[in-house]
């Protein structure tokens, strides 16, 4: 038996909820969570929104909802949870149960989504959540910085986005069609146009996706505070257990060494993981966010202050364990003022 499944037996029922073959898309966000799911580490509401918990009480931004103001974390699958063993241990739910209860916290956040798709979230579902929100919180920055190494007609003006590698490719397919069409009697020709993905462009530097990442990421920002004007902002760089510490825990050595030996984690973001590029990014990120006047957490930082050695923090290099979890909102609301 692997060790994943042995330490981290809930991985199997998030390997259910994110299975390819039931990919829910969705027009402009292109993809989004199962609605409706039901289990004992995950569940969401008819609109795919996670639930969380409070003292006694639970809400979503898809279904129910208590009276008054609300506080959103919102980013990607770190944010959601992915990794925790169930609703109750997600940041958003230990923020409203334990280190910042005085409001709720939703979840807000979409599985391996881009900072794009986080901020068209809260466009096309604003319309669910109360009139006041308190507090956003973005927990996000590290799918920009992994998929800004794919090629410029793929990032686009809007940043790549995880898998649009296959979308790429069915719309040149559907191109196809139509060019053979156009040839047919009462045709106007064929139009020259972009015949397929070319994978052997090369990555750019590393400083230029950096780069083009922040730049990104500070646009939305930017986007972040036209629409929620009444809302205090709070930017928080997503971390890699590679810029906490150089030693993982036993449990995460285990772990790692696994999902290597099925992975090529090292060939696609070797550079990206090493703990220099995360302290480059996080103050290209920290200079964009005062520009913005929006708060920033350097939560890696923070992390490798407070963790030992010993503690059992990542599922994977990514996601947080229900201790990993628990840490970070404790640090989110008292390093943010978040009460």
């Amino acid at each position: 038996m692997s060790q994943r499944t042995v330490l981290t037996p809930q991985m199997v029922r998030y390997d259910d909820f994110d299975d390819r073959g039931e990919t829910r898309w969705l027009p402009f966000l292109m993809y989004f969570h199962r609605p409706d799911y039901r289990s004992d580490v995950i569940n969401t509401d008819a609109k795919g929104f996670r639930l969380s918990h409070g003292a006694g009480d639970s809400a979503s931004a898809g279904g129910r909802l208590p009276s008054g103001p609300v506080r959103l974390l919102v980013g990607s699958s770190t944010a959601f949870g992915i990794g925790v063993t169930r609703d109750a241990a997600t940041i958003p739910s230990r923020l409203w149960t334990e280190y910042a209860p005085s409001a709720p916290w939703l979840n807000f956040a979409g599985r391996s989504f881009s900072s794009t798709q986080e901020l068209l979230l809260f466009v096309l579902y604003r319309h669910l959540l109360p009139p006041q929100i308190d507090e956003i919180v973005v927990f996000s920055g590290l799918n920009d910085l992994a998929v800004a190494r794919l090629p410029a007609d793929q990032r686009g003006d809007h940043g790549a986005f995880f898998n649009c590698g296959e979308y790429f490719e069915q719309m040149e397919a559907l191109r196809v069609r139509h060019r053979r069409q156009l040839k047919e009697p009462g045709g106007l020709g064929r139009r020259r146009g972009r015949t397929a993905v070319d994978e052997d462009i090369p990555v750019l530097p590393l400083g230029e996706r950096i780069s083009l990442a922040t730049e990104l990421t500070a646009r939305h920002l930017a986007s972040w505070r036209l629409l929620a004007p009444g809302a205090r902002i709070t930017f928080v760089l997503q971390p890699l257990a590679t810029w906490i510490r150089a030693e993982p825990s036993p449990e995460e050595e285990l772990l790692f060494a696994e999902l290597d030996e099925r992975s090529n984690f090292w060939e696609l973001y070797g550079d990206i993981a090493v703990e220099e590029t995360g302290r480059r990014y996080a103050e290209a990120l920290r200079g964009a966010c005062k520009e913005l006047d929006v708060g920033f957490l350097d939560i890696c930082s923070a992390l490798a202050e407070t963790v030992a050695r010993r503690d059992w923090l990542f599922v994977d290099r990514a996601h947080f364990t229900d201790l990993g979890a628990d840490i970070v909102a404790r640090l989110l609301a008292e390093r943010s003022g978040i009460s």
